[in-house]
């Protein structure tokens, strides 16, 4: 059944617009594809449309933002219908509960990311559970106006306790939001949540830490670096909490060093490293990461891991080029810690930079170290993170390992 054009405003394709990648499940239209006049930039931010192709034929239910580049985001096909006003408890409970269903799939304990946007079908939604808490990060306008229906849903269909919404980070700078973020249901941890991942333990601030407080998305990295890191001597570079240096201790490594930016994130890093008894094994270093590798190099250090999970250097194509020098640097500064037959691990979370790019700069790097590399992995975001397959910028991370 077609939804009914007086249920919602419509808003039209360009002739030129491609309609067919909208039927065959693209999630975007950008503002340059529309028919824009008065009434459509009129559309409050986060409103339901009816979109139409050239020819006036329904294509799909979508949210609209005319603050944004991202002008629509599909919601449903135009056959699926919504109610009038757009997403409600029920619709929201059924996306949830799909979403719920596959991570319960994947894993034994509740601490994992929960929900990923358009892959899930909740476009620009993020959602990271922690046992009975849930950080969600409403990076698009529809979501952010209806975010009480979205908690009040998310309680009743995974049981969580607390609800937190996190208006941290770039996306919603784009969308014209606001950062304040707040508590949606229950209480604010008082305390960093323990996680336990691949046998380490991680301290998660899920209210003064980055975005949601912990990155989910390199756990199977994580699992793939420990099993280089028996025995070994560890540098973790760009550490944030200590994702990849506790992981190898809890895989056996000798001793992890972890060098971040960030004295708390380092603070929470030590904080897990003495939950799992491993203190005595793990030392920080604070400061500038370039520096540190620098100096590391000055000094003659030698590690049998290293491994640089760097902050997005190209997060737009406009930073492209910048990033992939920084990308660059880091393996050229890296590759000499690396002992004869060690292992280096770079990672990037940039969508801009595609994984051919992102490995052509990482090899131009250890190039220009003087070192021979063999690729020995390629891993990227876990199953908690799906990919939709029709949005390139869903599957962002890239992780390389190539012994030296």
């Amino acid at each position: 059944m077609q939804p009914s054009s007086s249920l919602f405003p419509t808003i039209r394709l360009k002739p030129k617009g491609d309609a067919r990648k909208i039927r065959h499940g693209f999630p975007w239209v950008y503002a340059n594809e529309l028919v824009t006049d008065r009434r459509t930039k009129a559309l409050a931010p986060g409103s339901v449309a009816l979109l139409e192709d050239a020819e006036r034929q329904p294509l799909a239910l979508v949210a609209v933002n005319p603050e944004s580049r991202i002008f629509a985001r599909v919601l449903e096909p135009a056959s699926a219908g919504l109610p009038e006003g757009g997403p409600d408890h029920a619709w929201f409970a059924a996306r949830v509960s799909r979403a719920l269903r596959l991570r319960e799939t994947l894993f034994d304990a509740p601490f994992y990311r929960l929900v990923h946007a358009e892959a899930d079908g909740l476009p620009g939604v993020i959602i990271d559970r922690f046992g009975d808490t849930a950080v969600v990060q409403p990076n698009a306008a529809w979501a952010d106006a209806r975010i009480e229906v979205l908690s009040a849903a998310l309680v009743e269909v995974t049981g969580v306790t607390n609800v937190l919404k996190s208006a941290s980070g770039r996306a919603r700078g784009l969308e014209g939001l606001d950062d304040v973020s707040k508590v949606l249901a229950g209480t604010a941890p008082e305390a960093p949540v323990p996680v336990q991942m691949n046998g380490a333990t991680y301290m998660a601030d899920l209210t003064g830490g980055q975005k949601t407080g912990l990155f989910y998305d390199q756990r199977p990295n994580h699992a793939f670096a420990a099993r280089l890191a028996k025995g070994a001597r560890v540098l973790d570079v760009f550490s944030h909490v200590g994702g990849f240096g506790l992981a190898c201790l809890a895989g056996g490594a000798e001793s992890a060093l972890a060098v971040d930016g960030s004295a708390p994130a380092l603070e929470l890093a030590s904080a897990g490293a003495h939950a799992m008894g491993a203190s005595a094994r793990f030392q920080t270093r604070q400061g500038d990461a370039f520096a540190q590798l620098e100096a590391l190099n000055a000094e003659g250090a030698s590690f049998e891991v290293v491994i640089c999970d760097p902050p997005a250097f190209a997060p737009s194509k406009q930073a492209l080029e910048a990033g992939l020098r920084a990308y660059e640097r880091v393996a050229r500064l890296a590759a000499p810690l690396v002992a004869e037959g060690g292992y280096l691990g770079l990672c990037s979370c940039s969508h801009a930079a595609d994984l051919g790019k992102f490995r052509a700069a990482s090899i131009r790097g250890i190039g220009r170290a003087g070192r021979d590399a063999a690729l020995i992995h390629t891993g990227y975001a876990g199953p908690d993170h799906p990919m939709h397959p029709q949005l390139a910028e869903s599957g962002y991370l890239k992780a390389l390992f190539f012994r030296l």
